[in-house]
């Protein structure tokens, strides 16, 4: 019961962006589609157009469409000579919009063709002007059942914004992608629950206002009008200019970002420094938030920033690579600070008594065995370009390949679904599990340093780079380790901040 009530202490802030956000996005919605839904029911083309493709929209996944507004926004952000976020808060403005677009218009639509033509006549028989009769006679009479459709696209609105935290946009989603990789049920109650709790108020209320159309009852209307904007207002107050410096420190999706962010979090706080956290980013999304400055600080890997940002596929000495990325992230305004100390390396494992009965102790040995083995992946893994160049290194044919958040996909080994893995060699369970990590003998897989890098907007300011310094050199692959295996166990797991504050005292910071 404890951990779910200090889950909930990380609701309110996350509740305020998750309904300014979910809001934003319904009103934008409603906006665009009223003057569609009159145009779509006087131009039956027009309407089966615009209900196409309200409806091809629907079928899109929603972290589909909210992947596909970064290239889209990066490219105009690109043509017109920058100014245009790619991350956060627009893109998923956007994509939450296209979500919401279809019950309203639709509901439009048919309460504009289901009003009684009678009624019409009777309207035109009066001498009333086209807009007269929208306002005084058709209006009325659709608007219960476009309500419905408002109400219908609030509750979808409030339940993908969950999403936006796979762009950097900070929602209740949080809690609930950092619940899950950790498996900390408790942090994934208390963003479900907040994320319902929203979701019903704000249905309520919008049923007040249906009601209070409905039966002409306008203090109805005006109360939970009032009652909306009010939460509103509440949730805006956060975004008033704050006394000290706001810092973004950026995470991806797996329990060591989380904890090394914290790290980060608690020297800034110590400076001086407010903090907020942008976690679960995939890699590219994190880097691209670096280099515009929508993340101030973030932990990456040499190996990461190599292959897929610097698309190089040959594999020089670390201290070598290192230089290279210093050099090619400062030609871009970003300042790699250095290395942590540790290195994070993909590595193949399997179960100890697995890799015994078959005799694997390599990847070489594994070619011949690859295709009576099925390989489970982190979500990344299959489509970065280390996995080809493993590929093409070692002819590795797998019998199936199944992509998994990473704790699932240690269960995925656990539980016999998969017999490889691809592994992090700073995970604690590689030990705790007992898991044997294939050699690359042939060395297709680069090093993987753990690196602090700083965006461009505090790349040089001195105060800060001297406040995150100490933290270079000092994280043991032990030490991480261990602090990792805190958040990852099954039994008296901790949170993300009793780890680094564990690590920090471990290191002697």
């Amino acid at each position: 019961m404890s951990d779910f009530l200090d889950a909930l202490g990380r609701v309110p802030d996350l509740l305020a962006q998750h309904l300014l956000l979910a809001m934003a996005a319904l009103v934008l919605g409603i906006v665009l589609s009223l003057p569609l839904a009159i145009w779509s029911a006087r131009v039956p083309t027009v309407g089966r157009i615009a209900l196409g493709f309200a409806s091809l929209v629907q079928t899109i996944p929603g972290l589909a469409l909210l992947a596909l507004f970064y290239p889209l926004l990066l490219s105009l952000s690109t043509l017109i000579g920058g100014g245009i976020p790619a991350l956060g808060f627009l893109p998923s403005l956007l994509a939450l919009t296209l979500y919401a677009l279809l019950p309203i218009l639709r509901n439009g639509v048919t309460g504009l063709a289901g009003i009684d033509p009678a009624v019409i006549e009777a309207a035109d028989g009066v001498g009333m002007t086209a807009w007269q009769k929208l306002r005084l006679v058709e209006a009325p009479l659709v608007a219960p059942v476009l309500m419905a459709g408002i109400r219908t696209a609030a509750v979808w609105t409030i339940g993908a914004a969950t999403l936006s935290t796979t762009v950097g946009q900070p929602s209740l989603g949080d809690m609930i992608f950092a619940g899950l990789q950790t498996q900390n049920w408790a942090l994934v109650l208390a963003g479900c629950c907040a994320a319902a709790g929203l979701a019903l108020a704000v249905d309520a209320l919008l049923g007040v206002i249906e009601h209070g159309i409905a039966h002409r009852k306008r203090g109805r209307i005006w109360i939970a009008l009032a009652v909306l904007a009010s939460g509103i207002l509440v949730a805006l107050a956060p975004m008033l200019p704050a006394s000290k410096p706001t810092i973004v420190i950026g995470a991806k999706g797996f329990s060591e970002q989380y904890i090394l962010a914290r790290v980060i979090g608690h020297r800034l706080e110590a400076a001086g420094y407010r903090v907020q956290y942008k976690e679960g980013l995939g890699s590219g999304v994190m880097f691209a938030a670096l280099t515009s400055s929508e993340v101030d600080v973030a932990i990456d890997y040499t190996g990461t920033i190599w292959t897929n940002q610097m698309k190089r596929s040959d594999n020089v000495p670390r201290d070598a690579m290192l230089a290279a990325i210093a050099a090619w992230e400062g030609r871009q305004g970003l300042n790699l600070l250095g290395r942590l100390g540790f290195e994070n390396a993909y590595a193949f494992a399997m179960r100890g008594d697995r890799a015994k009965a078959l005799g694997l102790t390599s990847l070489d040995d594994l070619v011949a065995k690859a295709p009576d083995l099925r390989f489970g992946a982190d979500l990344e893994f299959l489509e970065r370009p280390e996995w080809k160049a493993v590929r093409a290194t070692y002819p590795l044919r797998f019998g199936a390949a199944n992509a998994y958040a990473p704790t699932f996909m240690y269960r995925a080994l656990e539980s016999g679904q998969a017999d490889v893995i691809s592994a992090f060699s700073s995970d604690g369970r590689i030990a705790a599990d007992r898991l044997v990590v294939l050699t690359d003998p042939k060395g297709a897989i680069p090093n993987y340093d753990a690196i602090l890098t700083i965006a461009p907007r505090m790349a040089h300011d001195q105060r800060f780079v001297a406040t995150l310094r100490p933290l270079i050199g000092k994280v043991s692959v032990e030490a991480m380790r261990e602090a990792n295996y805190m958040v990852d166990r099954d039994t008296g797991k901790v949170s993300p901040e009793v780890a680094a504050r564990w690590l920090e005292k471990k290191i002697g910071l």
